[in-house]
């Protein structure tokens, strides 16, 4: 939105004239080579429609740790050792001691399952229900509902397990209640496909409705669409040479490029449409549209750019993930806008002459007035507002890990955790790997970790076999999966959440225990250790990111201003909508899934400082001509439609994906790019024209310009300094 190029900026006058020969020269390239341009984008869309079915999308969030975290070492060293393997928990309710082992047997021996752990390998089930001591198993059994642990051959995200679950699922009919990371995956994995589609769906006759309001041609809002789905679709292709996405961003990436760069169309196409209403060919007419709104899209697209590359700085590389997609869509943007749609709004061009409307928009200006009026009682509003509110979004309380994104409230897994909690309370898995060196010291360990009261079982190799007898009298399958030459594994069922504070003063005590029998080369390793340090890590990316967005948002409008004051008051709307945005959700006592927190900050102050950089530039232009008062009041009216087609673009986007998405994470990203995008508009045109008026003096004079005339002032003293010694 903003009117200078960059190169203008840095290099006066005459870069100034460098650039506009620059783009004039490629406006006339685009129109000379329309037709081959078309073939390379129809190639690339070809091309993208086949590579985006090949990109893996990731849905484990321990993948995204730091190489050097704790959890991230342990795993990779049990994979090698033992392989990870996929865990659920079951519940069958209304059934026998008897029918409970039924099903067990029947389960186990699924294609993909390893092993069920239940009260059969302590209890003979077929001794008779009165000579089994009901509390000893109650555990396991209680109020006619058995609870069974199952660990898989595969992990978590595995194909085989996933088959293995719709097995289980059958077996168990309606009697069948899961739970765990295995459950959790594939649930996620379901709904988001699902939900995806709607999303889109839903996104785009909403985005086509509010077009429709602000175009003047009912066929205008299909050209914007069309090229918008071009540019989407390159970026979802080259995800390919990504070669694995995260889920998170490969469902909100398409929404958000089409919310955050519509305006760049618009720009094209009115550019276009001003020359032709001055008389020029349609040729000629594109060439001066090409020449003229490069610049604004150029400006516009790199403070956008500039805020999602921070997020590329993350130690935890989702950051990085979601980062470079969300910047390369807004490249692929403007490169189809720039290159590709000269060629559309040609072939459109009749079509829209036809289907001509009247403007659905007014023309702002009795709230243009009104807003000017109340433009100290807007910048009071908010310095009262935004204080507390600062303070309030540091003090939100946060999820982290795969369960808060895979059991949302309102999933079907959600549900079944609620039941199985409410019988039986929790059982949270780890798994202990150390050195396989004396059975006497991991019988040891195995002991004192049982003594812990929170701890429901646990399972060694030393704890199962008699005294004295060696392991070889175990079955191979057995053995195996808890010894190799090198390494032991030891499975530790907790009875916590798999997020929380006492699961992770727990974790710590646990891993305090392994590390005392094993100082060296040993790890706990699970759901709990991987999200504290997902927590651990991902907070400290925080203060980081917010750095880094705003110092790159910053060096771009001071650019483009040549002021080291205009940023800073462009700025102060975006930051001040950010905290409101952020305290919502600790006034409303919600709890927060955290990867939204941190993404949404960089998103929304690279998405929305536009709005402020286009009622900047028009306060700045319209003030040559006008005194304060009717500058600001003309910025308004010249601002108002852009930043309501934009703002309620983006503002829809985030609370379609809200609404409908049942995935915490996503739903929360949502809600907080929609409810940012409200807060930024509002800010933007109710205290931004106060502080531009309150600064005028500053604003319409930049630092460049005064620099300079301080430089030919001395020069001008010192000239006539020589003359007067001469």
């Amino acid at each position: 939105m903003a009117r200078r190029t960059l190169w203008s900026c840095f290099c006066g006058d005459r870069g100034r004239r460098d650039g506009q020969k620059f783009s004039l020269r490629l406006a006339q390239f685009i129109m000379n080579k329309q037709k081959w341009i078309v073939s390379v984008f129809l190639a690339g869309c070809i091309f993208s429609l086949i590579a985006m079915l090949f990109v893996n999308v990731n849905y484990d969030l321990t993948e995204y740790l730091p190489a050097g975290a704790p959890s991230r070492v342990g795993l990779n060293q049990m994979e090698e050792a033992f392989g990870y393997p996929g865990t659920a928990r079951v519940m069958l309710k209304d059934v026998t001691l008897y029918e409970a082992k039924q099903y067990k047997d029947r389960m186990e021996r699924v294609d993909g399952v390893d092993q069920i752990l239940w009260c059969d390998s302590a209890v003979n089930i077929y001794a008779g229900e009165d000579f089994i001591d009901r509390k000893s198993i109650e555990d396991y059994y209680k109020d006619g509902c058995a609870v069974m642990d199952v660990t898989f051959e595969e992990g978590d995200t595995s194909v085989k397990t996933s088959r293995a679950i719709d097995q289980m699922r059958e077996i168990t009919g309606d009697k069948g209640y899961f739970v765990g990371m295995a459950v959790q995956t594939k649930s996620l994995t379901e709904n988001v496909e699902s939900e995806m589609s709607l999303i889109m769906t839903v996104a785009v006759i909403m985005i086509f409705a509010v077009l429709c309001i602000t175009t003047n041609a009912w066929a205008e809002p299909f050209l914007f669409l069309l090229v918008m789905g071009v540019a989407i679709l390159l970026n979802r292709g080259t995800n390919i040479f990504i070669g694995t996405v995260s889920f998170l961003t490969n469902n909100v990436a398409m929404v958000l490029q089409l919310a955050t760069s519509m305006d760049y169309s618009i720009f094209l196409l009115d550019a276009f449409s001003r020359g032709k209403s001055r008389g020029l060919s349609e040729e000629e007419a594109m060439t001066g549209a090409i020449d003229e709104a490069i610049n604004s899209i150029f400006a516009s697209s790199l403070t956008t750019v500039v805020g999602f590359l921070a997020l590329v700085s993350m130690k935890f590389t989702i950051g990085f993930d979601m980062g470079l997609v969300l910047a390369k869509g807004i490249v692929f943007s403007l490169l189809t806008v720039v290159f590709f749609m000269p060629a559309i709004i040609l072939k459109f061009s009749r079509l829209n002459e036809r289907t001509k409307h009247r403007s659905f928009l007014p023309d702002f200006k009795k709230m243009s007035h009104g807003i000017y009026k109340l433009r100290y009682v807007s910048l009071a509003v908010m310095l009262l507002l935004v204080p507390p509110a600062y303070v309030a979004q540091g003090m939100n309380e946060f999820l982290y890990g795969n369960s808060a994104v895979g059991a949302s409230e309102g999933t079907k897994v959600y549900a079944d955790d609620q039941e199985i909690v409410r019988r039986f309370g929790r059982s949270n898995m780890l798994l202990a790997l150390y050195p396989n060196t004396s059975p006497v010291t991991e019988k040891e360990m195995s002991d004192r970790i049982e003594e812990l009261s929170y701890v429901k079982s646990v399972t060694s190799l030393a704890n199962s076999l008699p005294a004295g007898i060696p392991e070889e009298f175990l079955p191979e399958s057995v053995v195996s999966q808890l010894h190799t030459r090198d390494w032991c594994r030891m499975l530790i069922y907790i009875r916590t959440k798999s997020e929380s504070s006492q699961a992770f003063a727990c974790t710590q005590e646990l891993e305090e225990i392994v590390k005392a029998f094993y100082p060296e080369n040993s790890w706990l390793v699970g759901e709990t250790p991987s999200t504290r340090d997902i927590r651990d890590t991902i907070t400290e990316d925080n203060t980081r990111v917010n750095v880094l967005s705003l110092l790159g948002v910053f060096l771009v409008v001071m650019a483009s201003f040549r002021s080291l004051l205009v940023p800073a008051l462009v700025i102060i709307p975006i930051e001040a909508a950010i905290f409101l945005n952020m305290a919502v959700p600790y006034l409303a006592g919600d709890t927060m899934v955290y990867m939204g927190y941190i993404i949404v900050s960089s998103i929304q102050l690279g998405a929305t400082v536009d709005y402020s950089i286009l009622l900047a530039n028009n306060y700045v232009a319209s003030r040559k001509t006008l005194p304060k008062r009717d500058a600001c009041i003309r910025a308004l009216m010249l601002s108002c439609s852009s930043i309501f087609t934009s703002g309620t673009i983006i503002v829809l986007a985030g609370y379609i994906i809200y609404f409908i998405s049942s995935t915490a994470a996503i739903g929360d990203l949502g809600h907080l790019i929609g409810r940012g995008g409200l807060f930024s508009m509002a800010l933007v045109l109710t205290v931004l024209p106060a502080l531009l008026v309150s600064f005028d003096g500053i604003v319409t004079d930049t630092e460049y310009e005064r620099i300079k005339r301080r430089i030919k002032g001395r020069r001008r003293i010192q000239d006539e300094q020589s003359e007067k010694a001469i």
